[in-house]
């Protein structure tokens, strides 16, 4: 049954269609047929979510805003304190995983959790600024991810924590001290992942210090799921809102 759903999974990765005209559009015909499997494939794609929920503070009685957040499976890393936050803001286009969010969140009896389909860079809390924002492999889903950065940078009250990890390709010539990838990851990976519209970019590392104060920024690279000797670049950021 396991491989069955990965196979199906792997189909829509690499050769259903992806058809729509705006870009709600498209996630859903991307999303949708393989949202029931979605959570268990992406936990062997994903990597570096629990080390970034964990090194993220969240206090008790802070707003959290998950850009991107899709089946709300980043909520499940909080555990305990979860319950502690005082609201959860779960933000995406896609209705199909959504949906999945809304079961889960039934299931687990969450009373501070609120699911809403949105569009990231346009995306307005209620009852003002938030604590924490967070993009788990979500900026690079999004055609103005520059966009969600700001916006995150604008609901953060002062002192708050954005906290990010997305794949990614280096520039060229990396600034000293972060990674450096040759030229076969920096066209493999990006050409590979654009056949889905997720568009890896060298740039979201240094916009985010730019915006952001940097605590960490960690740069790893992992296996990818039935790609045998492959390790896709990911990153690691958190950071702390400033005056600018």
């Amino acid at each position: 049954m396991s491989l069955a759903a990965d196979l199906r999974t792997l189909y829509h990765l690499t050769l259903a269609p992806i058809r729509g005209a705006s870009h709600a559009e498209r996630l859903e015909s991307f999303y949708g047929p393989q949202a029931a499997a979605y959570d268990r494939f992406r936990d062997r794609l994903l990597h570096g979510r629990r080390e970034l929920f964990g090194s993220t503070p969240f206090a008790a009685g802070a707003r959290w805003v998950d850009l991107g957040g899709g089946t709300a499976a980043n909520l499940e890393y909080l555990g305990e304190r979860l319950g502690e936050l005082q609201r959860v803001f779960v933000v995406d286009l896609s209705a199909s995983l959504l949906e999945v969010a809304r079961r889960r969140s039934a299931e687990r009896g969450w009373q501070n959790v609120d699911l809403i389909r949105a569009d990231a860079s346009r995306f307005e809390p209620s009852a003002g600024p938030v604590d924490v924002v967070s993009c788990s492999y979500s900026l690079t889903m999004m055609p103005d991810w520059f966009a969600a950065i700001d916006r995150a940078w604008e609901m953060l009250r002062p002192g708050g924590m954005i906290g990010v990890v997305d794949f990614f390709v280096s520039r060229k010539h990396a600034q000293r001290g972060l990674a450096q990838h040759g030229w076969w990851s920096r066209h493999f990976w990006p050409a590979w992942f654009g056949r889905d519209n997720v568009h890896l970019s060298p740039d979201h590392p240094s916009y985010l210090q730019r915006k952001f104060e940097t605590v960490s920024l960690h740069e790893r690279r992992a296996p990818v799921p039935y790609l045998p000797g492959l390790r896709v670049p990911y990153y690691r950021f958190v950071g702390r809102k400033t005056a600018m």
